[in-house]
């Protein structure tokens, strides 16, 4: 048995699969295997990864599974100690593991980030075109190899995330995303959640933290009635597409019994509510500012944040619609299921909200239906947590 598990769940993400699994077999740290979900596969990025990179084990569910969900399926079926999640457009520094799994020595910390700086998102345009310069950005362009990237690296400065800070409102922001690094954050190493780009989870704590997929199940935990949760097995690894039926169908499904990112978000704040789920628990989730990667991020925060209405406005119409609906819909979930109380400044916010999205968002507003259908399934979970979870931090 390895001792990390390193995971990817992959988008159509050939143009990054170059640097980033180089970045991944460079690692100081070697006691890992490596597992790649093929959630989308319209580039043929597997059959890349496959040909430049055949130590990865490869699970190809055969349609978009999401990130909850294809993170579950490797949780549920791998006995590493440590799963170490990296985005597809995440790099990594050689000693990032290394250096992660040093936080881990404290056996009540069940997750932990590195700190991860912004890529610009015309830097591989710009590196095939011979013109070499940084600043901060969001998503990568184009292809690049993982040496032209060493070249331009030591370069970005500016912060993607150091963790990430719940306001009582239920704002959840990347801690210093934006700002220029001086080490202002190097001390404070103690966060309320982590950001699901690069983050690392101990494989006890997810046991401990874990939930049932369906409403039948919310009465009683593993944890607490000393049962042992059903397991899949780890024949779900394979490099082929699995045969009908052997996967969940659609969204919500579930892989298991047990979930452990929360399926019904798909993607989107399903990192910060299973933190949030693990503080709950008693669970520590800490910053390791000496592990190092580089994110190109695909939706992130507004540079100015509400300060800044024009920019909020501009920032939020550059996000694809399904991105916006899957916001909306999930902050409000991950509130719902984890705040110990609903705050005012909860409906405060979300008032303004509301009429943000009326103003300018209406069609956000289609994902009601689905809101109201899950609604009462998440009101379980809320009290799934409240009644098992909290005596286990108690």
């Amino acid at each position: 048995m390895v001792k990390v598990t390193i995971v990817q769940v992959i988008y159509n993400s050939k143009r990054f699969i170059q640097p980033v699994f180089s970045a991944i077999f460079n690692q100081t740290f070697k006691d890992y295997e490596v597992v790649a979900v093929i959630s989308g596969n319209e580039d043929r990025g597997k059959e890349l990864l496959m040909e430049k990179f055949p130590r990865v084990n490869i699970i190809d569910p055969g349609f978009n599974i999401g990130f909850a969900a294809g993170h579950n399926l490797v949780f549920a079926t791998s006995n590493s100690e440590f799963f170490q999640l990296v985005n597809p457009d995440m790099i990594m520094e050689p000693n990032y593991v290394e250096e992660m799994l040093k936080a881990f020595d404290d056996p009540k910390v069940g997750a932990a980030t590195g700190k991860l700086y912004q890529v610009t998102s015309d830097l591989f345009d710009r590196l095939k075109a011979g013109k070499l310069s940084a600043k901060g950005g969001s998503a990568y362009g184009g292809q690049v190899t993982s040496q032209q990237f060493d070249s331009e690296k030591s370069n970005f400065k500016i912060l993607d995330t150091t963790g990430v800070a719940i306001a009582k409102s239920g704002r959840a922001r990347d801690r210093g995303q934006h700002e220029v690094d001086i080490g202002q954050y190097d001390k404070d190493i103690s966060i309320q959640a982590v950001s699901g780009a690069g983050c690392m989870y101990r494989r006890a704590a997810l046991e401990k933290v874990k939930t049932p997929t369906t409403p039948s199940s919310f009465a009683g935990h593993p944890s607490l009635t000393g049962e042992e949760a059903p397991r899949l097995s780890s024949g779900a690894l394979r490099s082929s597409p699995p045969d009908k039926g052997e996967y969940p169908a659609k969204r919500g499904e579930g892989v298991g019994v047990y979930e452990y990112f929360d399926e019904d978000f798909h993607s989107y704040w399903e990192d910060v509510d299973l933190s949030w789920r693990m503080a709950n628990a008693g669970w520590k989730n800490v910053f390791v500012p000496s592990a190092i990667g580089y994110h190109g991020r695909g939706a992130g925060s507004s540079e100015k944040g509400y300060s800044d209405v024009l920019g909020f406005i501009k920032h939020h119409k550059k996000l694809n619609s399904r991105v916006r609906r899957l916001n909306y819909q999930n902050h409000i979930f991950m509130y719902i299921k984890n705040s110990p109380y609903f705050y005012p400044q909860f409906f405060a916010r979300e008032f303004f909200m509301l009429g943000y999205i009326l103003l300018f968002e209406i069609s956000t507003l289609k994902v009601l239906p689905e809101m109201l259908k899950l609604l009462p399934k998440i009101v379980g979970k809320r009290k799934f947590i409240r009644r098992n979870l909290l005596k286990l931090g108690n």
